[in-house]
């Protein structure tokens, strides 16, 4: 009766007896989920367009953000190593569109997913092998992320914001807007939801699929460098960086392969349950629940709900 009350009534005791204490650990699960959102675009570009998880993703995560400080090193203002790195992960758009992508097409997902397996591993060749493999400190301060903090009284207590954490929420927020914007509104991200539909269709009615796949990969490499960055000012950037981004893949199950809303709910749900359980009850699990908390929620949706919350459940006659 004593082990039922501890996991069962004892946390949620703890949790509103200090609400002060509540209101920073939200506070933390909503960053932690805004960067998982931001993370699970990246994602959501490439799959909207060819059907294929993208397991580059993380890595590219990774290279952009060392590329960023590579180019820092080296001399260059912080701003102008921040447009070459652009440059950078615009030319891997380009290299991946046409080095791989082109003479995929129409190949089963597994191909290109298993290209994508392959990209991975050379990105992380080729980053060691330029950057070194030893963790690197984001040039945050030069890019005018703010440091420090502000304190707000609530419940009685004291909740600490910190400025990097803030501007990050505001930047992730303004990202997803306007890629929202950019997918739902305009002439290249109707064709990228004709892409999506079926290539054969699109070619023929004249859509340039090599163009399209072009503009997405860079779209994603904007977002993995975006991600580089405010994930590198919160720790260091190293290669661990692309284990947290594999951390997207129950985000996506969550919301949906090809939702962009979902990526959103899918990362809060993830950041605020992985904290809140990590707090109130890791100490009765053992700890180290957020290395596993979404990946169980993950499973729980899979087997209840495949698809997701704003995916569309797919019938398939036999």
């Amino acid at each position: 009766m004593e082990t039922l009350y501890n996991i069962f009534i004892d946390p949620f005791v703890q949790m509103f007896g200090a609400p002060d204490f509540l209101m920073q650990v939200l506070w933390e699960g909503f960053v932690s989920g805004t960067l998982y959102a931001l993370i699970a675009l990246g994602f959501v570009l490439i799959f909207k367009a060819s059907g294929v998880f993208n397991f580059a993703q993380g890595i590219m995560v990774v290279f952009a953000a060392l590329t960023l400080v590579g180019l820092y090193s080296l001399g260059m203002p912080a701003y102008v190593a921040l447009v070459l790195t652009i440059g950078v992960m615009g030319l891997l758009a380009v290299s991946v569109e046409r080095l791989v992508m082109r003479k995929l097409v129409n190949q089963p997902d597994i191909i290109l997913f298993m290209a994508t397996i392959g990209l991975t591993y050379f990105l992380i060749g080729l980053g060691e092998f330029i950057f070194g493999g030893e963790p690197k400190k984001m040039i945050a301060d030069e890019l005018g992320l703010p440091g420090g903090s502000m304190d707000f009284e609530v419940f009685g207590g004291v909740l600490i914001l910190e400025n990097r954490d803030i501007a990050a929420a505001v930047i992730a927020a303004v990202l997803v807007a306007a890629l929202w914007f950019f997918f739902s509104k305009t002439r290249i991200g109707r064709a990228l939801r004709a892409v999506a539909d079926d290539h054969q269709a699109a070619l023929s009615v004249g859509i340039s699929l090599n163009q399209i796949w072009a503009i997405v990969w860079f779209a994603a490499g904007i977002v993995a460098l975006a991600t580089g960055i405010l994930w590198g000012a919160k720790s260091e950037v190293s290669f661990a960086l692309q284990v947290v981004a594999l951390k997207a893949l129950p985000v996506l199950i969550l919301g949906g392969f090809t939702s962009i809303p979902g990526a959103i709910v899918g990362g809060m749900i993830i950041g605020l349950g992985e904290k809140l359980f990590e707090i109130y009850w890791g100490g009765l699990m053992g700890g180290g629940v957020e290395s596993w908390f979404a990946y169980v929620i993950a499973l729980i949706f899979l087997l209840f709900r495949p698809q997701g919350l704003f995916g569309e459940k797919i019938i398939e006659r036999i």
